[in-house]
């Protein structure tokens, strides 16, 4: 009688032992971790859209993703990022549009200096076909585009002296992003452009391997750069796009209703990141000059306008003026 007992308390045991396993399992494949990154600081609007992300993925899923921010580029520069996304070792990215031409060539023509004139109608064209064409075009290069984003006008800064006028930027060693559009309008301005990934800039400018740099305001303020450069130039000479990438090699295994949580987190994510980029645009001018910042608010643009207009040709003899033409007739 013993030993039958024991061998059914045993049973008993083990079945409940292998019951458990089997939930524990069923958990631990439901949690599926989604690693999302950037290049800014877990304080920067990238960061807002990061919690914005995750927090409605996580609702819709009920728990079956999880999902990691990795900030401040911990896995990399944004093009090596994208990269990631291509392969699978990457699943979500909230980058510039910086890099973003070297493999979605038709996103050039939002680099182009000058193009809108404020942010209602920037979003307006993102927010509508044309913005939808653009994420659509991604799926043909080994990426899906789940939203556009923002990080806003960009603006100059220094460590030298005032820019008012482009002859004042002249012979400025200035870092820009990886964008062949941009670095034509630069060298249009006697700039010489330095192109280099965004996690190196500040020791640059500490360095002064060059002198300065061009951001929005949101991106001067999250990196500190009041610690390295002395002039800001509110010359907003280029709208600045975020966008919202994810992995075709997750989203292409995951069923319909699945995918759709990842866009309705990457637009609840771009809705957090505006709104940010919106108070930031408020204060963020203030906040720099309390660090001691000179800051240049009377800017005439039309000279800047002048001398970068070499870059719209080098943009349409390449590619075209269709996507160009579409964005001025829009509407918006």
């Amino acid at each position: 009688m013993t030993t039958i007992f024991a061998r059914r308390t045993l049973a008993l045991t083990m079945g409940g032992f292998t019951a458990a396993l089997a939930l524990f399992g069923a958990n631990a494949q439901a949690a599926q971790t989604i690693n999302l990154g950037h290049t800014l600081s877990d304080s920067s609007h990238y960061s807002v859209g990061a919690d914005a992300f995750k927090e409605t993925l996580e609702r819709l899923s009920d728990g079956e993703f999880t999902l990691v921010e990795h900030p401040s580029g911990a896995l990399g520069g944004e093009r090596a990022m994208i990269e990631g996304l291509q392969i699978g070792t990457v699943d979500v990215v909230i980058t510039s549009t910086g890099p973003l031409g070297n493999f979605v060539p038709e996103s050039y023509v939002l680099d182009l200096p000058f193009l809108f004139k404020d942010y209602e109608q920037a979003r307006c064209v993102l927010d509508g076909n044309i913005g939808q064409q653009l994420l659509d075009k991604m799926g043909k290069h080994n990426l899906v585009g789940l939203a556009w984003s923002e990080n806003g006008f960009r603006h100059m800064t220094n460590s030298k002296h005032a820019i008012k006028t482009p002859a004042d930027a002249k012979g400025l060693k200035v870092r820009t992003m990886e964008n062949k559009v941009h670095m034509e309008a630069f060298k249009q301005m006697g700039v010489h452009p330095t192109p280099m990934a965004f996690p190196e800039v500040f020791t640059a400018l500490q360095q002064g391997t060059v002198d300065g740099q061009e951001n929005p305001i949101t991106v001067i303020v999250a990196t500190k750069f009041w610690e390295v450069q002395d002039h800001l130039s509110l010359t907003g000479h280029v709208y600045s796009p975020a966008v919202v990438l994810g992995s075709p090699v997750l989203l292409d295994g995951l069923n319909e209703e699945q995918r759709g949580w990842f866009f309705e987190a990457a637009a609840a994510s771009a809705a957090a990141t505006r709104e940010e980029v919106s108070r930031l645009e408020r204060e963020g001018v203030e906040l720099l000059r309390g660090k001691g910042m000179t800051v240049e608010t009377d800017i005439n643009k039309a000279p800047f306008q002048e001398a970068v207009k070499p870059a719209y040709k080098i943009y349409t003899d390449q590619y075209g003026s269709e996507m160009l033409d579409l964005i001025r007739d829009s509407g918006c």
